[in-house]
């Protein structure tokens, strides 16, 4: 049987500001050149840990609750980022918002899709 997928739920303050269940997540981990003038081949170390997320569809409830979220973007304020999982929560991590964009087409319903850049790494649980 297939899982439906995780939700993807944005936290202000302790308040659901936005949740998603259709989300880009990227991690990557840089490398350092460890490489010497003694060999042609390369030798890299494992560098600095990154991750991302991109929500295209982003469901925000409420007027304030968009509001809080420009303002945390804005004002470089982190927010909180649950994964979540058949009511469990998976893991967790503070996060930047990076962009936050409105589609309103005329006679139809607005779209907000926001980018974060998640500070540090992921928390098993919440």
């Amino acid at each position: 049987m297939g899982m439906n997928g995780a939700d993807i739920i944005i936290y202000i303050d302790g308040e659901a500001v936005g949740s998603q269940r259709d989300c880009s997540m990227e991690e990557q981990t840089a490398t350092i050149d460890m490489s010497s003038k003694d060999s042609r081949a390369q030798r890299v170390d494992p560098g600095r840990y990154s991750a991302t997320l991109s929500l295209d569809a982003l469901y925000v409830p409420t007027d304030t609750a968009y509001l809080a979220l420009q303002s945390a973007m804005r004002n470089g304020t982190k927010v909180e980022v649950v994964v979540v999982e058949d009511n469990v929560a998976l893991e967790s991590a503070e996060a930047v918002v990076t962009n936050l964009g409105k589609a309103a087409p005329d006679q139809g319903e607005t779209t907000i899709s926001a980018q974060l850049t998640i500070d540090g790494e992921w928390v098993s649980g919440s």
